[in-house]
């Protein structure tokens, strides 16, 4: 087996006994590859292991190493996770089958112009400034209400939150919270969870988990 397959395996057990002791099955959870910052040979070899769903940050990285892999591999699923600048909505609507980082009124009217236009629609997740930071993206919560609301009235879908806790603190609380929040407004999908505590988020309900340095190793 190789490198790439035996912590591809290893994570998924984490994420089968996480599931297991949450009473919920491994199968509802997705397992997210981020590929960010890591080249083709880097990702070749988790595909060759399995592996099909894949996490990037930017739609120009994207755009540079994954038509190639794509065109190698049929199946592969992409995620855009990182920040989304309105004017690349069309870009990332014909490159992403899930956009994470939906987050402020411009790009949810810039994305509705853009999956009309393209005639597909990304699976799409609100990001919500789970901690109330002011350095980090995301829609604060307070404002959730209003941001779902205009999404629906704009013809856009949303699917489920997605959210990043504050680093250095106990993550519980917060994934305990955007569960919360998706179940209050009937959104069925929550990404959230990295390489530090996937495990965690699994049993407070994720469906996706985002997974990079327990996957690739430290980034290049």
């Amino acid at each position: 087996m190789s490198e790439a397959a035996e912590r591809l395996a290893k994570v998924q057990a984490d994420i089968a006994d996480a599931a297991q002791r949450a009473q919920r099955r491994a199968g509802d959870i997705e397992l997210i590859a981020v590929s960010k910052t890591h080249g083709a040979e880097a990702i070749r070899p988790l595909i060759a292991a399995g592996q099909r769903h894949f996490g990037e940050n930017r739609v120009q990285e994207a755009a540079a190493k994954w038509p190639e892999l794509r065109s190698e591999t049929p199946g592969i699923l992409l995620h855009l996770i990182g920040q989304l600048q309105s004017n690349k909505a069309e870009e990332a609507v014909a490159l992403f089958d899930a956009i994470h980082s939906v987050d402020r009124s411009s790009l949810v009217q810039a994305l509705a112009k853009a999956c009309e236009k393209a005639g597909k629609r990304p699976q799409l997740f609100v990001q919500v400034n789970i901690g109330d930071e002011e350095q980090k993206g995301g829609c604060p919560v307070a404002d959730l209400p209003a941001l779902l609301a205009e999404a629906k009235d704009a013809g856009l879908a949303i699917d489920g939150l997605m959210a990043i806790p504050p680093a250095d603190v106990d993550p519980a609380p917060y994934f305990a919270l955007l569960d919360e929040l998706a179940e209050r407004h009937g959104l069925p999908l929550r990404s959230m969870g990295m390489s530090g505590d996937y495990e965690n988020a699994v049993m407070l309900g994720a469906t996706h988990v985002r997974v990079g340095t327990a996957l690739f190793g430290a980034r290049e």
